[in-house]
């Protein structure tokens, strides 16, 4: 009996250990399936296993909170954006390269004393269209610094106390990829003016951002610096003003920059030789980098409706023929400035005396298609 006894005992004991361990496995898969970063966990660390045979570098430790953040990780390899890309802004260029470039790529030339330490904020403000993503995009790929993307969504959470552990990563993921800038992109919309009647989760988040931002401008060693835009920096907080130690204005372009856009928009494309780019940037008077680029699109459609013009003739099928300057001139004609963001910048005019109409055919040049 007590032989039988004992190995009753020992089964039910058994049996109890495979039930408790199979009850705890069922509720490890449950509550991994009810992790609502559970996918952006997963797709986080095929980027950072990306990341990090591109840049040569080991794949870091992270938390799960940094595993979300992750998936905003731009590499330099990856951007087709650089100065020589961007026309005009010379001066902006040379001060950036000076200030923030050459700091990213060479930190023993800053490593002595504090006047020549690195800069930790740096603010890029204008009117719509001037170039200013193009610009934040173009200092990664100079600097080779790791590109994180700050999406506000992804800081925005369901779960209490998460928006501030979110905000905790992207300085935490920046120091462990460092050089990295932390780019914010409309950075009024997140980090403006603080009110009374703002959410108490928006308002954690800002204090959040500010306390791990002055962490970074007390620890001279970190190459990690916060790059933003915006269209309005009057309504950005004061608190947030005062961390931007370089501010740029990236105004207007001038007769001389658009003709360096128009240069680098139609470098590469199929044009005529004998484009006087000085006179179709005098025509262009008013207009930003990105109106110029939507002429240049709006223009190479000519060639094409020339073509699909021939065809229904009958003609046999040929290469579209090259860009002219009558082309650029006619869309010229019948196009109007976008400026509606423009006006509510500057505070001149409203947004429906400015926004564009469509008052020619000719605006859509292939409307047949």
């Amino acid at each position: 009996m007590g032989e039988s006894s004992q190995t009753r005992f020992l089964q039910e004991l058994v049996l109890y250990a495979a039930s408790a361990a199979l009850s705890c496995l069922v509720l490890f898969a449950g509550l991994r399936h009810l992790d609502p970063n559970r996918e952006s966990s997963k797709k986080a660390l095929e980027h950072k296993k990306e990341i990090a045979k591109r840049l040569g570098r080991p794949l870091v430790n992270t938390n799960p909170y940094e595993d979300v953040i992750a998936c905003d990780v731009v590499n330099p390899d990856h951007i087709d954006v650089e100065f020589e890309s961007i026309g005009g802004l010379e001066t902006v260029k040379q001060a950036l390269f000076e200030l923030v470039i050459l700091p990213l790529r060479r930190p023993d030339l800053f490593s002595h004393g504090k006047l020549l330490s690195p800069q930790k904020g740096v603010l890029l403000y204008g009117p719509p269209g001037t170039g200013k993503t193009m610009l934040a995009k173009a200092i990664a790929k100079e600097s080779g610094a790791v590109f994180i993307n700050v999406r506000i969504s992804n800081l925005m959470s369901k779960w209490f106390g998460d928006a501030q552990k979110l905000v905790s990563a992207v300085f935490s993921l920046a120091y462990k990829l460092q050089p990295a800038i932390i780019f914010i992109d409309e950075v009024d919309s997140f980090l403006g003016q603080r009110k009374t009647s703002d959410h108490e989760a928006l308002t954690n988040m800002k204090t959040e951002f500010m306390a791990l931002w002055d962490g970074f401008t007390t620890d001279q060693s970190a190459r990690v610096m916060v790059l933003a835009a915006t269209n309005r920096p009057s309504e950005l907080d004061e608190a947030i003003l005062r961390r931007f130690s370089q501010a740029f204005e990236i105004g207007m372009p001038d007769q001389r920059e658009r003709a360096a856009i128009l240069k680098v928009i139609l470098k590469g494309e199929r044009v005529e030789d004998d484009i006087d780019f000085d006179y179709l940037a005098s025509l262009c008077e008013g207009y930003t980098g990105s109106d110029i680029l939507e002429l240049c699109k709006k223009a190479a459609y000519f060639p094409i409706r020339d073509l699909l013009e021939d065809e229904k003739k009958g003609q046999r099928s040929r290469p579209p023929r090259p860009l002219s300057q009558a082309d650029l001139e006619r869309v010229l004609t019948t196009s109007k400035k976008t400026r509606v963001a423009a006006g509510e910048y500057s505070g001149l005019t409203s947004r429906s005396a400015n926004w564009p109409t469509i008052r020619d055919p000719d605006d859509y040049p292939i409307t047949e298609l």
